[in-house]
């Protein structure tokens, strides 16, 4: 790596996660981000996340893993045969289950 050259700490997630206290909801999760300056990419990032508290910082960055994965598949079709993209990432938590069981997004 060459001296002076780097990532744009702006734009990470990584010091929004460390600033709230967990368990956390999303809304605060948003909050926080807004509040210490974030970019408004990571604001909706946050914003699209599928549930609405969190236990701890893991169970936030598997969510945001698991959007990530969803959304550079590009259309491909899921187990159930619904289209993998952005519009539909935590759709079939609340549609599609059986009564009683809730799906990862």
């Amino acid at each position: 790596m060459a001296y002076g050259f780097a990532e744009d700490p702006a734009l990470s997630i990584t010091p929004h996660l460390d600033a709230v206290d967990y368990p956390v909801e999303r809304e605060q999760l948003v909050a926080a981000a807004a509040d210490a300056g974030a970019p408004p990419d990571i604001i909706n990032l946050f914003k699209c996340l599928p549930r609405g508290e969190y236990p701890n910082r893991e169970a936030v960055q598997r969510d945001l893993s698991e959007a990530a994965r969803r959304s550079a598949q590009g259309g491909l079709k899921d187990d159930d045969g619904v289209d993998r993209d952005r519009r539909n990432i935590g759709r079939d938590l609340v549609e599609h289950a059986p009564d009683g069981h809730t799906r990862h997004p």
